[in-house]
């Protein structure tokens, strides 16, 4: 199957900062996907990595600077501007970013964003705190107004030791999230609610009981249905992950919380995609202060109570959207994804195992794709790609239902 950057010339710019080392890996990764590369460098990205890397990899001159006499004497960064269908800037640094809000053109880089008319996207990667700066987050606002399209970041252990937002997505990811600008808009015209996280059930002011979902399936699907042309919100469970541009968000932390939210947008929802996994239980009481150990040998018993269902509560809905459930279990997968695709009453149900080494608190997953009449195994992927597939077959068992009605 061909892929969506197939022939796609893309001009990748590389600024300064230890991501750039990345930069490498992308331009193989854009290549294997069928994309013509030429890269420019910023003066600063090439004391990370070095001119002659990116040359060898893209099969072409690497430029880094207006001052080339060679190359401007025919004015190759119009040349270069004129060529692009794709100009992508991995990594992005802040104070790249910053220069491009203001439409400044004091080096190569620059200058050919504002001589080209083909889209543009960056990838951002800096220091947490220098992410979470208002001055960023207000360029970043100025530079989506203007169209361009934002990449990340991720969230982890960066470079300097810190940890939180502003990793480097990883080159297959953002070779991904390119490939997606350019996939056929699905939902377009669809509304589409999603859930992700866990759920937080307070025994005490200090303590919860909770899982170990850290929403990266649900973010993932809620950026490809956004991708596939629909308006998305998100209802997230406590997670540390950064928004999806473009979609509407609702933080909740409990059950309940996260059911009131759900059921109060459900019914101006076309799809439900319940990717949260949503405490079954909570405590029956929650102490108003912190529980203290009265004898070092005596346990703690804990009164719960159920949870509501949201997921059967949407489906039973008199004007229903479409419902999607997902079923993590750690053995029987299919036996079980299948009862609760029947009891529920779903139109599709996701199924994967989770456990030690797969699952939750990874990049990667598989899925087993039920519904009334059919199956599909979509193999071990990223999140997004899965993401993206499952949304095309929601568009497709949606598009089908619409033919036979």
């Amino acid at each position: 199957m061909s892929h969506a950057l197939a022939g796609l010339r893309v001009l990748l710019g590389v600024s300064g900062g230890i991501a750039a080392y990345k930069g490498a890996e992308l331009v193989r990764r854009l290549r294997d996907a069928g994309a013509q590369v030429r890269v420019v460098l910023t003066e600063n990205a090439a004391r990370f990595v070095t001119p002659l890397t990116f040359q060898a990899l893209s099969g072409n001159p690497v430029r880094t600077s207006l001052w080339d006499e060679s190359a401007e004497a025919a004015m190759g960064h119009i040349e270069l501007a004129r060529w692009a269908d794709e100009v992508l800037i991995a990594p992005a640094s802040a104070d790249l970013i910053a220069r491009l809000a203001q439409g400044q053109a004091d080096e190569l880089l620059t200058t050919l964003c504002l001589a080209c008319a083909a889209p543009l996207s960056i990838a951002p990667a800096m220091n947490q705190q220098m992410w979470a700066h208002a001055a960023t987050q207000a360029n970043l606002v100025t530079l989506r107004a203007r169209g361009v399209r934002v990449f990340g970041p991720g969230v982890g252990e960066q470079a300097c030791g810190d940890v939180g937002s502003g990793r480097l997505l990883e080159p297959g990811e953002i070779v991904e999230a390119l490939a997606a600008t350019r996939a056929p808009r699905v939902l377009a015209g669809t509304r589409v609610l999603v859930t992700a996280g866990p759920t937080f059930e307070d025994i005490d002011p200090v303590r919860f009981i909770g899982n170990r979902s850290s929403g990266r399936m649900g973010f993932a699907i809620a950026a490809a249905a956004r991708d596939a042309g629909a308006q998305v919100t998100l209802v997230a469970g406590p997670v540390n992950l950064s928004t999806p541009a473009g979609i509407e968000r609702v933080d909740v932390r409990s059950a309940q919380q996260m059911h009131a939210a759900v059921l109060a947008r459900a019914a101006g929802a076309d799809v439900f995609i319940s990717t949260a996994a949503v405490g079954d239980f909570r405590p029956a009481s929650v102490a108003s202060q912190k529980l203290k150990k009265t004898d070092r040998n005596s346990g703690l018993t804990l009164d719960l109570v159920q949870n509501p269902d949201i997921l059967a509560e949407v489906a039973d809905l008199p004007q229903r959207p479409f419902v999607v459930g997902f079923a993590a279990e750690t053995h029987d997968v299919e036996a079980y994804a299948r009862a609760k695709l029947e009891r529920k009453n779903l139109d599709l149900i996701a199924a994967n195992q989770v456990g030690e080494g797969c699952g939750f608190e990874r990049d990667d997953n598989a899925l087993l794709l039920i519904w009334p009449g059919g199956r599909q195994e979509l193999a071990t992927a990223s999140k997004l790609t899965l993401a993206r597939d499952l949304v095309a077959h929601i568009a497709h068992l949606r598009a089908a239902r619409g033919a036979a009605a």
